[in-house]
């Protein structure tokens, strides 16, 4: 189903854009465009300074440009902007930059043609992906100068896995290459679509991985006899947390009618803190999510671009503002980054108690034939290792600061930077929660003779086995972990 632009775009929306879901416009949004057009178009006849338009950009704001030389400055600003390092983004990353960057054009404050919304519309429906580096952004301008650069007939894109130079992807989609008028160069550079629209895939990656990381303790926590009294409603009701509260639900729902627990109630006084402590930290990872959701939709529902365009083509108002600055997203993205590692942390314990024969009750590693076969040993070491990283990627980038352009940008608030560790972490915390979800259906196994699982976990049991079987020491044991670091990330778990 088509997402319509109207008024503002939500991360669900641009995280569905990223999964291929295409867009449009309502006549509204291209009123809006129409009209800041025209206010540019005004602000070059009458030769009204204006950053970007007819001045240079960065320290050069004050060297003005003359009319005719207007078109090829907004070129050249792609070009000399287009300077990102590293590996390529993925299709879903570069789809989400071009949703936000169409979503902030269409706020009417940019003074871009049509033209150039109908290019970034045409490259998402016919899945023409330019090639974007992921390093190099101090803030936003390279990775928006890569996408602009094919508009132009420059750069590369790819499609249907091939890819083209920007000229020849172009004529594959049916378009002839952009000449661009006054501001249009710096407005595609402009922005925080870039922060954004990364931002709104990792808000559904974290979502998605937070919902499995609740299925999967449970799973954990039944094979260690957990003391469900921690988890009642009425005991968690005594810590305020909305997220908390969820987590709690969804753990009583995942266990209810487990003959497991049932058979180990009393068993402990209480439990390991990276057991009873499941719907704190998670719960904390839930609120952390919301707070980073708001900030998100608060910016897709902003203007970021600079200079803002207002008024009226009779009366022209041009305001040089600080909008595509986003301390606010570097900040969530931290956050978030902050929470999800302490997720990372809780899942790698749980895991060591599930193969630390100390503390299991179960055999060593969860081997067939602990001596001979090894088991899960090294594959602990491996969730430790992913999480040590994700606790050295946790440190802030919003705070790492700054000086550019000759002392007139002196403060980088490096919301891109956030994002892109903070995907990072997320794509560790798939292993480190797919190697806990390898071990706990293990230990289910090893236990299966005891009492019956609760529906909820034999659900999630019941698709680890789908794709792997038990381990016997008879295989190498990575492609296990791929295989179930692929379900995580890619489904939701399974209901009951």
């Amino acid at each position: 189903m088509t997402i319509l632009l109207d008024d503002r775009l939500s991360w669900h929306d641009v995280a569905a854009i990223a999964a291929g879901a295409p867009l449009g416009l309502s006549p509204a949004a291209w009123k809006r465009i129409d009209g800041a057009s025209a206010i540019v178009a005004a602000i070059v006849e009458k030769g009204i300074r204006a950053y970007g338009v007819n001045t240079g950009v960065g320290a050069l704001s004050d060297t003005v440009v003359n009319r005719e030389s207007q078109s090829r400055l907004s070129r050249k600003i792609v070009l000399s902007h287009a300077c990102g390092v590293g590996p390529l983004l993925g299709r879903a990353e570069v789809r989400a930059i071009i949703a936000a960057q169409i979503a902030n054009f269409a706020h009417g404050y940019s003074g871009v043609r049509q033209d150039i919304v109908k290019y970034l519309l045409a490259l998402l429906s016919a899945d023409c992906i330019p090639c974007v580096p992921s390093q190099g952004s101090a803030g936003y301008l390279t990775h928006n100068a890569h996408i602009a650069l094919v508009l132009i007939g420059e750069g590369q894109a790819e499609i249907r896995g091939s890819i083209h130079t920007g000229l020849d992807a172009l004529k594959m989609i049916g378009l002839e290459p952009l000449t661009l008028q006054a501001k249009e160069g710096l407005s595609l550079v402009n922005g925080t679509a870039c922060s954004t629209g990364l931002m709104s895939l990792a808000l559904f990656r974290a979502n998605r991985l937070l919902d499995w990381a609740d299925a999967i303790a449970a799973l954990t926590m039944e094979a260690s006899g957990c003391q469900m009294l921690a988890y009642s409603a009425e005991v968690l009701a005594l810590r305020q947390s909305r997220g908390l509260e969820r987590v709690g639900l969804s753990l009583r729902a995942r266990l209810d009618g487990s003959g497991l627990i049932a058979a180990a109630e009393g068993r402990r006084t209480q439990d390991a803190l990276s057991l009873r402590a499941v719907p704190h930290a998670h719960g904390a990872a839930r609120d952390m999510v919301d707070f980073a959701s708001d900030a998100v939709d608060r910016e897709l529902a902003s203007v970021t671009d600079n200079p803002a365009i207002s008024g009226t083509p009779e009366e022209p108002l041009v305001w040089s503002e600080a909008h595509a600055v986003s301390p606010a997203l570097g900040q969530a993205a931290d956050g978030l980054a902050l929470t999800l590692a302490q997720i990372a942390m809780m899942s790698e314990r749980r895991t060591d108690r599930l193969v630390n024969p100390l503390v299991s009750g179960l055999p060593a590693f969860l081997a067939a034939d602990a001596g001979e076969n090894s088991g899960f040993m090294i594959a602990q070491y491996t969730a430790t290792a992913l999480s040590n990283e994700n606790r050295r990627l946790a440190a802030p980038a919003s705070t790492d600061g700054g000086i550019t352009s000759a002392l007139q940008e002196d403060f980088l608030a490096h919301p891109v930077a956030a994002v892109n560790k903070l995907n990072a972490m997320i794509a560790n915390l798939d292993y480190i929660l797919a190697i806990e979800l390898m071990a706990a259906a293990q230990a289910h196994d090893l236990i299966r003779e005891k009492a019956p699982r609760a529906a909820g976990t034999n659900a999630i049991f019941m698709a680890v086995r789908q794709n792997i079987g038990p381990y016997l020491d008879d295989r190498p044991l990575g492609a296990d972990i791929e295989r179930l670091r692929h379900m995580v990330r890619n489904s939701d778990p399974p209901g009951f």
